[in-house]
């Protein structure tokens, strides 16, 4: 998954890397969105960026890849759900399989059986559901910490963290652990690709603002996103 984020984003610095920056009709709020990013991103260098590069180079890749394997199989049971709402009932199948196969063989997940037994991992949540079923993405929003969204992903987020099988846990001591050893896993998984960010993009707050647009729009339809309409080159003339 990272390897691949990594592709992508280097692409998209090789197509933009010529562009100017400017204005998005879908970023509305940019002043704050600037300044939260910046925020966001003065918090994730001084705090959240040193304690995952601490945790690369601590932790053995084998057991990284079992913690992340172990958050990743807890999320197939929401995945599996949101499929079912979209109406993909083959997918939601094949991610509670995934879910019992990993849960059973792979010891509680640890280790990623389904994979190698063909069961494809897909990336659901309500946000994407909510834009399946119609509901528009609304002005992009930088939450924060969190990062990037849009006013219907933030509502759809609410939902996601409710169902997040790790807010059950039993034990606020344990429960806010996991919960921050699985941030700290995403973000170890991502410093690849924010290098990329920082090393390739002009001004980083549109770099990543189009990126991700362009990434959730893709998300939301599987990859086949309609055309959007054109918008007219020039004014009509007036006779």
């Amino acid at each position: 998954m990272a390897k691949r984020l990594c592709a992508e984003l280097l692409l998209a610095a090789t197509l933009a890397g010529c562009a100017t920056t400017g204005g998005n009709p879908a970023d509305p709020l940019e002043p704050f969105n600037r300044a939260m990013f910046g925020f966001n991103d003065a918090v994730d260098g001084a705090v959240i960026k040193p304690v995952a590069k601490g945790y690369r180079a601590v932790v053995p890749g084998i057991i990284r890849t079992g913690v992340s394997n172990f958050f990743s199989n807890l999320e197939d049971v929401w995945i599996s759900v949101n499929n079912v709402l979209q109406g993909k009932f083959q997918e939601g199948f094949e991610d509670f399989g995934r879910f019992f196969i990993n849960s059973t063989l792979g010891v509680a997940g640890i280790f990623d059986f389904a994979s190698d037994m063909g069961f494809q991992k897909h990336n659901e949540d309500f946000g994407q559901t909510l834009g399946r079923w119609g509901v528009g993405s609304g002005a992009y929003l930088v939450l924060p910490i969190l990062g990037p969204s849009t006013v219907r992903d933030g509502f759809g987020f609410l939902l996601d963290t409710k169902a997040d099988l790790v807010f059950y846990i039993d034990g606020v001591p344990v429960h806010n652990s996991l919960y921050a050893t699985h941030k700290i896993s995403d973000r170890t998984n991502l410093l690849d690709a924010s290098s990329v960010v920082e090393e390739a993009a002009l001004d980083k707050y549109s770099f990543v603002r189009d990126y991700w647009l362009q990434r959730r729009r893709n998300l939301v339809y599987d990859s086949n996103p309609p055309r959007e309409p054109e918008e007219p080159d020039d004014e009509p003339t007036k006779k």
